[in-house]
């Protein structure tokens, strides 16, 4: 029990300073027209240095990091396939992937992955 406290303390003394520290240490000055501004070798920039944020390709990187995640998921069913019986498996298993397919269909009925309306 005591070792449980003493990790807990140490662990909630070291976030502690390591916050405090950052904290100091990303101090910044006042931010004025002159740093904010791109540099163009000494000139007024042309034009914005901002481009417009395109919500299809956010779209399509969430679903890419969805779809990762799952098949790292999937992934250890070939080991436990060895370790239950076939049915529990199989059931699990496809039921997962039934998920995923409704999933990719309900994106696509939604127009989701339509990179251009």
């Amino acid at each position: 029990m005591i070792t449980t406290i003493i990790s807990i303390m140490v662990s909630l003394t070291i976030s502690t300073l390591l916050i405090m520290t950052c904290f100091i240490i990303s101090k910044k000055a006042k931010n004025n027209r002159e740093k904010m501004t791109p540099f163009e070798c000494g000139f007024d920039p042309k034009s914005s240095s901002r481009m417009p944020f395109s919500m299809q390709f956010f779209m399509i990187a969430i679903i890419f990091l969805i779809f990762d995640v799952e098949i790292i998921i999937i992934l250890p069913t070939i080991k436990i396939i060895q370790m239950t019986e076939l049915t529990s498996w199989f059931l699990t298993t496809s039921s997962f992937i039934i998920i995923l397919i409704l999933g990719l269909y309900l994106e696509w009925k939604n127009g989701i992955l339509e990179w251009s309306n």
